[in-house]
């Protein structure tokens, strides 16, 4: 089988395309304006493998490299919530527009099969808990979900019309390997230049679920093999959810610091377009026999210590 996969330089991405060489022919179209190279660099020797370094807005392009592929793995995204907020374009170009072209390149070229990384932040502050994937209306508060709900809608209409089929799999907090930027971050690089204080956005009871990263790419995989709708949808998330004060106080121990003086900004939010409060229902993903090796603070504390000594 022959996988295209956008975005596959990217931290989610490249983790699948770990997995996808295994199992056929992989081409990875990637622009590294999140991804980076060294993250596909032991790929380049396989003639199994192939990396494009173009742009999806560029549509010529995408049509002519996307040619005699069997799946398309759309990745490809702005992952930062608060940078769409600061450039409105960017969620626009980056999510509604590229989704566009790589659906356009895919029935130009006969391609059939889709799989979409969305996310939760599709639901916004649902009120309904745990969320399930048929909750409704879907009003999201941030560009980024906005933007993501947008593509599902693309995706659906493409499948409908042009016969097309399509897996989308809607993201908890992924955390893990190549993670280049999140509140562990953020906790991590503040304490190692004020070891005595820790600045926390909001109130620090924000609460969401945290998913390991190659338990996500093993859940999309599952998902892909394992559900045959037209149009597949799943949250695909884990066991429970941490909060950030939590996240806070692991951090902290596994930094070896005593005596941290907490100081919380106040309000429920951490930025504009945050949800406070994320709690997924997952049992459509566990109906059909996947579940994740590890739960929200599991991967949370494995995701620490892999960011500490990388």
């Amino acid at each position: 089988m022959k996988f295209f996969v956008t975005g596959g330089a990217g931290f989610v991405g490249s983790h699948l395309v770990d997995r996808l060489i295994k199992e056929g022919n992989v081409t990875i179209y990637d622009n590294l304006s999140l991804g980076k190279k060294e993250f596909i660099e032991r790929h380049l020797p396989n003639k199994s493998f192939r990396y494009i370094e173009a742009d999806l807005l560029d549509l010529n392009k995408l049509k002519t490299e996307m040619g005699g592929h069997d799946v398309v793995f759309h990745l490809a995204a702005n992952s930062d919530i608060s940078k769409g907020t600061k450039d409105t374009t960017i969620d626009l170009n980056q999510g509604i527009i590229a989704t566009y072209n790589v659906l356009e390149s895919m029935k130009l070229n006969g391609i059939k099969k889709i799989v979409f990384s969305s996310t939760s932040a599709v639901y916004g502050e649902a009120d309904i808990i745990p969320t399930p994937e048929s909750y409704g209306a879907k009003l999201p508060i941030s560009l980024y979900g906005a933007g993501k709900l947008a593509g599902e809608a693309l995706i659906s209409a493409y499948c409908h019309l042009y016969g097309m089929q399509a897996w989308i799999f809607r993201f908890a907090n992924i955390i893990g390997e190549r993670s280049t930027h999140g509140v562990m971050f953020d906790f991590i690089n503040k304490l190692r230049k004020n070891p005595k204080e820790l600045e926390i956005l909001g109130d620090g009871k924000q609460k969401k679920p945290y998913l390991y990263v190659k338990d996500c790419v093993d859940g999309m995989i599952y998902g892909f093999k394992h559900a045959n709708d037209g149009v597949n949808v799943f949250n695909l998330g884990c066991d429970g959810n941490t909060n950030v004060d939590h996240i806070a106080k692991i951090v902290i121990e596994e930094m070896n610091l005593k005596n941290v003086n907490i100081i919380h900004t106040g309000g429920k939010r951490g930025w504009k377009g945050d949800v406070p409060f994320v709690d997924f229902d997952t049992s459509k993903m566990r109906n059909i026999g996947w579940k994740p090796s590890l739960g929200s603070d599991g991967a949370v504390k494995k995701a620490i210590k892999i960011y500490l000594h990388k």
